[in-house]
């Protein structure tokens, strides 16, 4: 709303580049009307995604190379998701920089970590999608390598998990990908469902209904885009969101609810 009056306004006044001014202040204002007092600061926003696209390409080189071998099932995910994110040739070629600079043995992940942690620290969420795209990134060929499981680990840590919590996500996401993709038996899908949406057989419908709420919360895609994540990237969010719904649909149709 906002931001179309500012445009009409910025144009009517002072042409093209006023309306470029008035599409800046009310996308500003849109975003104060959504989160509250304590909508981002554009500019924020702007550094946010950046700083988090940064973390990512380098930790998923950091992760393919965990193992000693960056593999071609790790090359392709990477492509894939720079096509997902439709970036130009010369993005590209910025992020396969951070990809090898990341791959490099002697590359010291910590100061990434600590810049990631001092711009999207405080939001809990965009820690969690960060942690779920690299974990995606180590599953991407088939298994998890404990050189990679200690590396997740280390990463999580850095940006203030604890070793239960952590698990619990990996666990939580491991499944989430056995369930979608169909690499479990029958016998065994509503067990993974069960722990993709971190809950088990014994937890209430109450318990399993509000787990599930809480998920589908976190990716949603405004509250994820209020918070830094660049919208390119919302549709694997939107991914992730789908396999939980596919888990939580088969619990319900267990329990009849």
């Amino acid at each position: 709303m906002f931001k179309l009056i500012g445009v009409i306004a910025g144009y009517y006044f002072f042409g093209f580049f006023g309306a470029l001014f008035g599409l800046f202040v009310g996308s500003f204002f849109d975003r104060m009307r959504a989160y509250g007092s304590g909508g981002m600061n554009p500019l924020r926003n702007a550094l946010r995604q950046a700083v988090f696209l940064e973390t990512v390409f380098i930790s998923m080189g950091k992760l393919a190379k965990a193992d000693g071998h960056v593999s071609q099932d790790e090359i392709n995910h990477v492509e894939q998701f720079m096509q997902k994110l439709g970036m130009t040739t010369e993005h590209r070629q910025q992020a396969i920089g951070l990809f090898k600079r990341g791959a490099d043995p002697a590359f010291d992940i910590g100061p990434t970590c600590q810049r990631f942690l001092a711009v999207c620290g405080h939001t809990r969420d965009l820690k969690q999608v960060l942690l779920v795209y690299l974990i995606v990134m180590a599953l991407a060929d088939g298994h998890l390598h404990p050189a990679e499981e200690t590396l997740l680990a280390d990463i999580a840590a850095r940006i203030g998990y604890d070793p239960s919590t952590f698990r619990h996500l990996l666990d939580m996401v491991q499944n989430q990908s056995h369930f979608a993709g169909g690499q479990t038996s029958p016998a065994a899908a509503l067990d993974d469902a069960y722990k993709a949406l971190g809950v088990s057989r014994d937890s209430s419908d109450q318990e399993i209904k509000r787990a599930y709420r809480k998920l589908m919360s976190q990716y949603h895609p405004d509250k994820l885009m209020g918070q830094g994540v660049p919208e390119d990237m919302i549709a694997m969010a939107t991914e992730q969101a789908k396999e939980i719904q596919l888990a939580h649909d088969l619990i319900k149709k267990s329990r009849n609810i």
